[in-house]
């Protein structure tokens, strides 16, 4: 996430209170240029000092001034941003200060002894440098005395959050950019229970940063984090024990059908990992819950941080992304095709539907998932107390949830967008004596049960896998017919859920708009209408407003460094406006319903999608 994304940068302190208008003032441009000079002393990787030392030679005040403006910072899913030089990027010296900070806020947070023998787990995927950085990060670790825990390979995401719960650990951590483009990279960080670190945490974090720049002698010296020998029972590799734990428990927990259907006759499936580290771990967890293989799509099952045959490695774009999959599904006669993305914490699933690919989207997954996994745990647990079991959904992501709470009586969470904002409420809620069941949100990110708490593409397609057998075979439907069966039941919810490429300062610009319709200044000016459709209910999590509350103030935490504007209509229609925590993105949603007729519920949905677009964003 670079400059443009909400809450991805923390500016430097010396350059926090000057003016837009003052930023590329002389004064600033000499700080700036002392910033680059620090730099190249400090970091460690020639190819990144080079770059910076290029840009100081050329006097290019430009990119100095990219590189250093301002301090990459935790956004939406922790650190990410470009491989490169500077500190707004992700390089040696970079993923050496966020280490160095961490463990000095871990000291001050926690039982510094105990959080040491407790240790830290790390893992990282098959970008480019993503080896290098978590190599950098034990060292520093193992040298400040913590026990370290990590994998001989490639690991999957999700692994790590349940790593942390299997062995205790004080922190985890994952070298990630997800579905980015291939130039990225990421620093994931997981706190102790399990979930993805949150406010105070982040800005703690960031503030520990700041006070511990320079690198201590550690991260030049030649410790190998992974050589066992020398660091017999303060360097563990866990690959095996922590992998077979979760398996095993996934199998014991999720795993509902009987070996009698998952027989030689199953319904065949096709599994792409776009590239990245699931065609492993993925035909691991077939095997753990005896499953048939799947068929491999050849030309993306390895690693590759290239990722050749994708423009995006990001499942959720579609046919494009997906094509490969299509073709190696039709060649073997496979009618469903399930998808990670490259660091396999996500979900995306196609059908053959009357003989064409239907890609389902994030919420009808979810209305699948959901329902399976409630009529299992019922099955299992006849007479729990619905009242005290919880699913939990981002609040960008369809109300379908809701509505399926209010007629089986469970407890449904909305939150903020981001899988750390749903992880850690299934922890809080676990504490106030709920059972967790599920979680999502739209972007294709599914989290089943309390193994662990971020999203988890692995376990997840291994279910709704199951799950496709079981209605294929004992109920004679297609998932898309059990789809339109639960659709009836619980409401007919249709949804866009779409994005424009924009710079932040379009996006910042199209925003105020929102927020002073009336052409003034003050911020709490929201338009009445969007159209002919009246509006009855704003709210602004960015400036912690709520026009339903009594007191105007927003339940949801106040979140200033990101934009998000959520419309409620008299007509039971939402539409919510916000920035990318990942990427140059204006993202924007708008959901309809109708509780018996699909194709009204579809026309309203187009109606206010382009009124939405022409009112509200001044766009095609």
């Amino acid at each position: 996430s670079i400059a443009f994304i909400g809450g991805c940068y923390l500016v430097y302190r010396s350059l926090q209170k000057k003016n837009n208008k003052d930023s590329n003032t002389d004064a600033d441009l000499t700080r700036i240029k002392l910033y680059a000079r620090q730099y190249i002393d400090w970091e460690p990787d020639e190819r990144f000092r080079r770059q910076v030392q290029d840009a100081l030679t050329s006097n290019n005040e430009s990119e100095l001034t990219a590189m250093f403006g301002s301090r990459i910072a935790f956004g939406t899913a922790g650190l990410r941003a470009k491989m490169y030089g500077g500190y707004a990027y992700m390089n040696d010296l970079v993923i050496i200060q966020t280490t160095q900070g961490l463990i000095r806020y871990i000291d001050a947070q926690l039982d510094a002894t105990q959080a040491r023998k407790q240790g830290v787990i790390v893992g990282y995927d098959g970008r480019h440098h993503s080896d290098r950085f978590a190599q950098l990060s034990l060292s520093i670790f193992l040298d400040s005395g913590f026990k370290v825990y990590w994998f001989n390979r490639y690991a999957a995401t999700p692994l790590i959050p349940f790593g942390i719960l299997h062995l205790q650990c004080c922190a985890g951590i994952v070298v990630t950019a997800s579905h980015n483009p291939k130039l990225d990279n990421g620093f994931k960080v997981y706190w102790n229970n399990g979930a993805q670190i949150i406010p105070p945490h982040d800005r703690g974090i960031a503030d520990a940063i700041q006070q511990n720049l320079k690198p201590w002698n550690s991260a030049y010296s030649e410790i190998d984090p992974y050589d066992m020998s020398k660091y017999r029972q303060v360097s563990v590799d866990v690959t095996d024990a922590v992998s077979n734990a979760y398996f095993a428990e996934c199998n014991k927990r999720y795993s509902f059908i009987s070996a009698k259907d998952k027989g030689a006759n199953a319904l065949k499936v096709t599994f792409t990992p776009m590239h990245g580290v699931g065609g492993y771990w993925m035909t691991r967890c077939f095997e753990s819950f005896a499953l048939p293989s799947f068929v491999k799509v050849d030309a993306q099952h390895d690693p590759d941080p290239e990722f050749s045959t994708v423009e995006f490695p990001n499942p959720e774009e579609g046919a494009g992304a997906l094509k490969l999959s299509m073709e190696a599904a039709d060649a073997n006669k496979s009618v469903l095709i399930l998808a990670n993305d490259p660091d396999s914490d996500r979900l995306a699933v196609a059908e053959k539907v009357n003989n064409e690919w239907y890609i389902y989207n994030g919420n009808e997954i979810a209305v699948l998932l959901s329902d399976w996994y409630f009529s299992q745990y019922m099955r299992a647990n006849p007479s729990a107390d619905k009242s005290k079991l919880c699913m939990i959904a981002s609040t960008v992501s369809s109300k379908y949830l809701q509505s399926m709470a209010e007629k089986e009586g469970f407890e449904f969470v909305d939150t903020l967008t981001g899988f750390k904002w749903m992880g850690n409420t299934a922890v809080d809620m676990i504490g106030r004596g709920y059972t967790f069941l599920f979680a999502y949100e739209v972007e294709i990110g599914f989290l089943i049960g309390d193994t662990s708490f971020d999203k988890d593409g692995i376990r997840c397609a291994a279910i709704f896998n199951e799950m496709a057998i079981h209605l294929y075979k004992n109920e004679n439907k297609t998932c898309f017919e059990k789809l339109n069966e639960l659709r009836a039941k619980y409401g007919f919810f249709e949804m866009t859920a779409s994005y424009r490429r924009m710079d932040d300062a379009s996006l910042k610009q199209k925003m105020r708009r929102l927020r002073n319709w009336d052409g003034g200044h003050s911020n709490e000016s929201y338009p009445p209408s969007m159209a002919e459709y009246r509006i009855k209910r704003v709210r602004d999590v960015t400036t912690g407003y709520d026009s339903f509350e009594a007191d105007k103030k927003s339940k949801l935490p106040k979140q200033a460094t990101q934009e998000m504007i959520t419309f409620w209509f008299e007509n039971g229609a939402t539409a919510t406006i916000r920035n990318s925590g990942t990427e140059p993105k204006l993202k924007f949603y708008v959901e309809t319903k109708d509780d018996k007729d699909a194709q009204k519920a579809k026309l309203l949905l187009q109606s206010m999608t382009d009124a939405l677009l022409k009112e509200f964003m001044q766009m095609p």
